[in-house]
């Protein structure tokens, strides 16, 4: 089966949005807004082939979207030219997570929860005793291009302790390194840094 041939929740846009009425663009943070976003994704997700998904922006994809911390640096990695995904080969990002299955006899924060776990330890090695905690930080829209208007991030960061180490899996498809989170905003880096990862930057710096 190929990826496309996947299938993943999506929820339609017009109740996520509530009819466009919780609308917005970048990050938001209020936390009143998350709770009722969230609500409708829970209340109305279903499943979908993910080549369906992607071309029918009457749904959006919940996307969990993790950012790695540690101190004041940020794990920032790179989708080399051997990776999938080419229109984010040289891009720089910031977030580690994918696409949402599905999961029998669980509550919706349960099959979050479930996903991210999964995305994070397909892509990366972290000792489980240098986590510290995941915090949610926002939701991300970007209604801008064709990809963000068809997905809804679910942003949050986990935070690692002092001197806690970061590996990537696949060596061949990326190329990882920690950053300062100030000197994300400095022109080189942040122009090459894939839009979600710049409205992170936007409010974290």
């Amino acid at each position: 089966m190929g990826k496309m041939d996947e299938m993943i929740l999506v929820a339609p846009r017009e109740e996520v949005f509530a009819k466009e009425t919780l609308t917005f663009q970048g990050v938001n943070s209020d936390q009143e807004t998350i709770q009722k976003i969230m609500t409708q994704i829970e209340r109305h997700f279903s499943e979908m082939r993910r080549g369906d998904a992607e071309e029918n922006p009457s749904f959006k994809q919940p996307i969990p979207y993790v950012v790695i911390k540690r101190e004041d640096e940020i794990f920032v990695y790179e989708r080399l030219e051997g990776g999938g995904e080419a229109r984010l080969h040289n891009k720089l990002s910031l977030g580690f997570g994918g696409h949402m299955n599905f999961a029998a006899g669980l509550d919706f924060a349960d099959i979050l929860k479930l996903n991210t776990d999964r995305e994070l330890n397909e892509e990366l090695l972290i000792a489980e005793s240098d986590k510290e905690k995941m915090i949610t930080l926002g939701l991300i829209n970007d209604d801008g291009n064709s990809v963000g208007e068809v997905h809804i991030g679910i942003l949050s960061a986990l935070e690692l302790k002092a001197g806690a180490r970061v590996e990537v899996k696949e060596k061949d498809q990326i190329a990882g390194r920690w950053m300062k989170a100030a000197d994300l905003k400095e022109k080189s880096v942040y122009d090459r840094l894939e839009p979600w990862s710049q409205f992170v930057v936007d409010i974290l710096v």
